[in-house]
């Protein structure tokens, strides 16, 4: 567990470089054992959560990033399946809303945050607005911010404030007690092919594809230096990112569930205690309950 806690975690962007990564690794674990091993995690994980949501402290925010094809729904559902649904909450981020743009890139980000107790999962993020606009900067206009009146002038001091922008918020939230895990699902270019491949081979994937997705992936080089930098920018030890390969689907649900199971142990939950009038009142209500 350790070694996959400290081979994928970076809480400090300086000289982080997506090509020291392997998209492939699997730390020794063979696909033949996974589901034993993603199990027992989920197992583990589900009684965690239970102290989670009874300490009624911590609030929970995992956060999912990636190129398409690269697992994102499919780790989500399988990493979490084995939880308590009645604390987790999911919301997946598409295109901002008309609404949203009258507002903050935060905003509506803010809006989906998880409660104390309970596990919030962003399928894709805030960070979008430093990932998707960066390759596609003429995005930024329907924000209409002042000064903004052309692509010309979103330059590199914007970008800088909106790093900031980004590292305040989080650094806000876990301030105020929402523990923050952050991943990236490193997919290789290659195995994105194959998965295109399967789903325009497969009829009961072909809603998955896009002949968007095609263009996206024109632009590759652009995507892995917008994620770059924005590791870069906003890896701290607070609220670190977590890099995990992609490229073999089932080591990277046994990485994710390893990250969110070691968070979680971290927090050294407890049970809430009782102070000692409330405890009278539960042996009274025991007795009561002995005679009938």
């Amino acid at each position: 567990m350790s070694n996959i806690i400290n081979k994928f975690k970076i809480d400090n962007g300086k000289g982080f470089s997506l090509k020291d990564q392997d998209a492939a690794y699997a730390d020794g674990f063979e696909k033949d054992d996974a589901k034993d091993v993603l199990t027992a995690l989920i197992a583990e994980t589900f009684d965690l959560q239970t102290e989670l949501y009874a300490a009624n402290k911590y609030a929970l925010l995992i956060i999912f990033q990636a190129m398409d094809a690269a697992g994102k729904d499919s780790a989500i559902a399988h990493t979490l399946s084995g939880l308590n649904p009645q604390g987790c909450q999911v919301y997946s981020f598409k295109q901002p809303s008309t609404e949203d743009y009258e507002h903050d890139f935060l905003w509506r980000h803010y809006r989906s945050l998880p409660e104390r107790g309970r596990i919030g999962i962003h399928n894709r993020s805030h960070y979008e607005n430093v990932l998707v606009t960066k390759v596609h900067p003429e995005l930024i206009l329907k924000e209409n911010l002042p000064g903004i009146q052309d692509v010309k002038q979103i330059d590199g001091k914007f970008w800088d404030k909106r790093y900031q922008s980004i590292r305040a918020f989080e650094e806000h939230l876990t301030g105020n007690g929402t523990v923050i895990i952050k991943f990236f699902l490193n997919v290789s270019k290659g195995e994105q092919k194959k998965r295109f491949l399967e789903r325009i081979d497969d009829p009961k994937k072909n809603w998955k594809f896009s002949a968007a997705d095609i263009e996206e992936r024109k632009r590759w080089g652009d995507y892995m230096d917008a994620y770059q930098r924005a590791i870069q920018e906003t890896a701290t030890p607070n609220c670190p990112w977590y890099v995990i390969p992609a490229d073999k689907k089932w080591f990277t649900r046994i990485a994710i569930s390893t990250v969110i199971l070691q968070t979680l142990k971290d927090l050294k939950l407890k049970y809430p205690v009782l102070p000692k009038e409330e405890k009278e009142k539960l042996e009274e209500a025991k007795k009561l309950l002995e005679k009938e």
